[in-house]
């Protein structure tokens, strides 16, 4: 069994030394331009197209995270960059549930007790008591139901606030109103005051955090965008903040990673900026899910997590 791996940001000699431990059988190198030598599997980051491209060799190609959408944009940009015969799979939670439910779960509570208008009262030296948030009307709308964004509706739950969730087929989760499909969209959005989005992305979602979708929800509300930059339409969130349609925006994503200092969001005080780190791909557990999903191909048996090509999740 032959493994390669590949990642820009990663320091590859640790990610090979836990694969060694998981896979002992396995023989394992650090992919690099040149290299055509036979491989079975390939464990991958932001790859290069020069690393897929015509290796009808391999059997599966593991994504380090859940996103997929870098890899088949490089498929759609040069078609034949991804192998025929080799399955693409994502990486499913591996530690980023818990972490998620932590950044948004913050971010929800921020805004529902106004510590974000404190802030700026400090700022200000201002002594001032802000009402409250009324916890009852303080709804939370969950764009995307899978692993990551049910778990973060259960999350928000638990403090009592409403929450409702969004997903292209129906799904059903405990204590949440779940809404699916186009013709539902607008009626999830309805007197939403906290919008989350988790949602992949795909042809269909690129955009969908736009003019029309503030509009629909209630007046001054937040999101909380977690996702992807491609779902933003930037200028329609200043346009909704300048507006008040919107009251403030956290940020983990962007279109253009890192963000350039000239960006106008930094020069926006609503807009709260993280550097994409809402929930960090943790290395021994992703190890773990890979190798056993590895052993399972070998069985010949089916894993779970492998990407539709035509949905882009």
């Amino acid at each position: 069994m032959k493994i390669i791996f590949y990642s820009p940001h990663d320091d590859a000699t640790a990610w090979l030394r836990d694969f060694a431990r998981a896979l002992p059988e396995a023989e394992l190198r650090e992919w690099q331009p040149g290299d055509a030598a036979p491989a079975d599997f390939a464990v991958v980051w932001r790859p290069p197209r020069e690393m897929l491209a015509g290796r009808d060799d391999l059997r599966a190609i593991f994504n380090l995270g859940a996103g997929v959408d870098a890899i088949l944009a490089l498929e759609h940009e040069q078609p034949g960059t991804l192998p025929r015969n080799a399955q693409l799979i994502r990486l499913e939670d591996t530690g980023m549930a818990p972490q998620m439910a932590e950044y948004v779960t913050h971010a929800v509570l921020r805004y529902l007790r106004r510590f974000d208008e404190y802030q700026t009262l400090q700022g200000e030296r201002r002594w001032a008591v802000l009402d409250p948030h009324p916890r009852e009307t303080f709804t939370v709308g969950v764009l995307g139901l899978g692993v990551l964004g049910a778990q973060v509706a259960q999350a928000v739950a638990a403090f009592g606030m409403p929450v409702r969730g969004y997903s292209r087929g129906a799904r059903q989760v405990d204590g949440i109103t779940t809404f699916a499909g186009e013709t539902q969209f607008d009626a999830f959005l309805d007197g939403v005051k906290v919008l989350v989005n988790l949602l992949p992305h795909t042809a269909d979602t690129r955009d969908v955090l736009n003019a029309r979708t503030f509009a629909k929800l209630a007046r001054g509300a937040y999101l909380i965008n977690v996702a992807r930059g491609a779902h933003l339409v930037e200028a329609d969130l200043l346009d909704a903040l300048a507006s008040g349609q919107v009251a403030a925006a956290t940020l983990d994503v962007f279109r253009d990673e890192p963000l350039p200092a000239d960006h106008p969001f930094w020069r926006e005080p609503r807009i709260t900026i993280t550097p994409h780190i809402s929930a960090l791909t943790l290395r021994e557990e992703s190890v773990e899910q890979v190798a056993r999903k590895i052993n399972v191909l070998v069985r010949g048996d089916i894993v779970s997590g492998v990407v539709n090509l035509e949905r882009g999740y």
